[in-house]
């Protein structure tokens, strides 16, 4: 159970700061100000649910596999966001930049 909630929470956390940080890519008009305000104000709840799924998850995991862990749901996350919202193309070169992160991932969990 502490595996799978900590997973969710750091998803939805990361797809809050996604937002908070990509969001207003879509909106070049907008007052900087105002973005920063926005931003801070979805960032809020991204804590909200980042911290307790580190609180949650340490000690199933370690601090190295839970930044992993997050790492990848953040790349995952990222990814599709480029894609749907920012109507981005995802590239080869990517692809294989993910796949390498994904092999440190690989390393970073593996019981030697």
């Amino acid at each position: 159970m502490i595996p799978l909630t900590t997973i969710l929470l750091l998803t939805f956390s990361n797809i809050f700061m996604t937002f908070a940080w990509y969001g207003h890519l879509k909106y070049k008009a907008t007052p900087l100000f105002v973005v920063i305000l926005v931003s801070w104000g979805i960032a809020f709840f991204e804590y909200c649910l980042q911290v307790p799924a580190n609180r949650i998850g340490h000690g199933y995991f370690s601090a190295v596999e839970l930044k992993t862990i997050q790492e990848i749901i953040t790349l995952l996350v990222f990814v599709a966001f480029s894609y749907l919202y920012l109507d981005e193309e995802m590239r080869w070169n990517h692809l294989v930049g993910f796949v390498f992160i994904v092999l440190a991932a690989f390393f970073i969990f593996k019981k030697w």
